[in-house]
């Protein structure tokens, strides 16, 4: 009988291990890279306001997106973003821009004082996509220039980079996002360069 209960007991305490939550890590992941190699410009008596970029809705959350259907989103539940794509992007362009040293300052919102220019970003697609051989991650971002005193827009322009990824895993599509997002903030800074002009 003393067996009995020694088995009753081991069972549920075994059984109480098996069907507790098991407690699984989500790997955070930033987008933090800025390109390093661009020209100084002369500095101008000008202020840039960045504004905080829209994002599609599917993008406007810390899960990473991914696709293995055409049309079709998933997400990863044990890869993550760190902060929401919009909140890592912002300060990337602000520095990217400062670093052209092209304006006097390059501020970025919320910030209700005056300045010259303002640049609305948008981010469209950030997604690996395993549809295609190699993986590659989409990064699809629109931009449009405005003149703050008159609310008129300057310029748009929108890009769409293909990053190869070197494997099909969301480390790699980290790996090939902050890459593509160095590539695309290299284009962004020279457009905002010429049409600022």
């Amino acid at each position: 009988m003393g067996r009995v209960a020694w088995l009753v007991c081991v069972v549920s305490l075994s059984g109480c291990a098996l069907f507790s939550p098991v407690n699984v890590d989500t790997q955070r992941n930033v987008l933090n890279n800025v390109p390093l190699d661009l020209p100084s410009e002369t500095t101008h008596p000008a202020t840039l306001l960045v504004l905080t970029p829209q994002i599609a809705p599917a993008y406007a959350k810390t899960q990473m997106a991914y696709s293995i259907q055409p049309y079709q989103v998933a997400y990863f539940t044990r890869n993550a973003w760190a902060e929401t794509p919009s909140q890592m992007i912002q300060p990337l362009v602000v520095q990217t821009l400062r670093s052209t040293h092209y304006f006097s300052e390059v501020l970025s919102a919320p910030y209700f004082g005056r300045h010259t220019f303002a640049l609305r970003t948008e981010l469209l697609q950030l997604e690996q996509d395993f549809t295609s051989d190699p993986a590659t991650l989409r990064l699809t971002m629109r931009v449009a220039l405005s003149r703050a005193a008159t609310n008129q827009v300057i310029a748009t322009k929108e890009w769409s980079v293909s990053q190869p990824m070197s494997q099909k895993t969301p480390y790699a599509g980290v790996v090939a996002a902050n890459e593509a997002i160095q590539n695309l903030l290299r284009e962004l800074a020279r457009f905002v360069i010429e049409n600022a002009g």
